[in-house]
């Protein structure tokens, strides 16, 4: 399997440990969009990488990991074709395939020990899609990329924050 893995500079030591983990124990081959470095960058340029090398099917997977894995999952989840989310524990990885056909990770570089991120990762790729009555849920979510708007057909408006 060609798995797209990608951090910013809190995931970036964890990104090394998963590379390694990836091609030398799990097998599969691995495409490294970086950085090459620790030095700060951002994560949703990151994010961005992985979720276009799956959407455009150069790669099966993508993982992505920054501070929390919260951030470059919600910037790999706005690429059409891709279902991220911030997976924490081997078991949400195992439901993420089996119910939402997910394609990418978010992991978590600063909270989640390296150990566990390992076996997320490893559950995230043999875990099979359902299919069943999840397909149909999958298909509406798939939908709000081809349409970009909720219901009714317009974007709710965007609020200011005033801080």
């Amino acid at each position: 399997m060609r798995i797209a893995i990608g951090s910013d500079h809190a995931g970036f030591e964890q990104k090394q440990m998963l590379v390694d983990y990836l091609t030398n124990e799990l097998g599969h081959e691995v495409i490294d969009l970086g950085p090459d470095t620790d030095g700060r960058v951002d994560y949703p340029d990151y994010g961005e990488k992985v979720a276009r090398s799956v959407a455009s099917g150069e790669a099966d997977r993508g993982v992505a990991v920054c501070g929390t894995g919260i951030g470059i999952a919600l910037a790999a989840d706005k690429v059409a074709g891709v279902r991220a989310s911030s997976i924490t524990s081997p078991e949400f990885a195992d439901l993420f395939r089996r119910h939402n056909d997910g394609n990418v990770i978010g992991l978590s570089g600063r909270f989640v020990d390296p150990e566990v991120n390992r076996d997320i990762v490893r559950v995230f790729l043999t875990s099979e899609f359902e299919g069943g009555r999840h397909a149909q849920r999958v298909a509406k979510i798939m939908k709000l990329d081809e349409s970009g708007k909720v219901e009714g057909g317009q974007r709710p408006p965007v609020m200011p924050i005033n801080r």
